[in-house]
């Protein structure tokens, strides 16, 4: 999952252009069943009373925990070097930028 291994192993990854502008997603919604991890991206709007999916990945149990080391490792090295990403008034588990009920960002 990171630039490193995928060197080592000879990997070769294509980039297509209409995938590199990417999907801007400020919400997500992780749900499971035993053999798999989906993880739908969403973009919520003020305003807006529906949140439309971007994005959806599904992961095996082992990819999703190489994942979430791989995100632990690259936010700590992003700490260090920009400072601590400081997220207001989260309450835990909670992922959304801003209070969904209020219908503001």
């Amino acid at each position: 999952m990171n630039d490193n291994n995928n060197e080592k192993n000879g990997l070769q990854l294509e980039l297509p252009q209409n995938v590199a502008q990417g999907e801007y997603a400020n919400f997500a919604i992780i749900t499971h069943s035993s053999s798999d991890f989906i993880v739908d991206f969403a973009r919520v709007l003020p305003g807006l009373p529906k949140a439309q999916i971007k994005s959806r990945v599904i992961l095996a149990p082992e990819h999703a925990k190489r994942l979430l080391g791989a995100l632990q490792e690259n936010i700590m090295r992003y700490e260090k070097e920009f400072g601590p990403i400081r997220i207001p008034n989260q309450e835990p588990r909670t992922i959304a930028p801003f209070d969904l009920s209020k219908g503001e960002a």
